[in-house]
């Protein structure tokens, strides 16, 4: 069983940077992170496949994050830049599957790290 642990959260200001980190505790294929906003739905806003030469991300954070690993230390990370007040909520990194429609999310999740965009 594969265990995953975030880290990086925290309370940022409007137009900061964060980078988030996503440690396996062993050999994974494809991730994505998740984000659940308080009275939204759980979103996927971005995953990379097994070998970092496919990513996807949400509309809503397309050019502001960025999603990458490194497959020798089992981490993925997630860039975030230019970050608003919309982008609060506990992020979830998630092992799954990449797929012709992209990533499928599975059972493996992490804690979850709470960021928060305020002034």
């Amino acid at each position: 069983q594969v265990q995953l642990a975030e880290s990086g959260g925290g309370l940022v200001q409007p137009g900061g940077s964060l980078r988030l980190s996503c440690a396996a505790s062993g050999s994974v294929n494809a991730m994505g992170w998740y984000r659940q906003a308080p009275g939204k739905q759980r979103e996927l806003v971005a995953s990379i496949s097994k070998g970092g030469g496919s990513t996807n991300y949400a509309d809503s954070v397309k050019g502001r994050f960025t999603i990458f690993r490194t497959n020798a230390e089992n981490t993925v990370y997630l860039q975030m830049n230019s970050l608003r007040p919309e982008d609060t909520g506990i992020y979830y990194c998630n092992a799954g599957l990449w797929t012709p429609f992209g990533f499928r999310g599975g059972t493996y999740r992490g804690q979850g790290t709470q960021v928060t965009v305020s002034s």
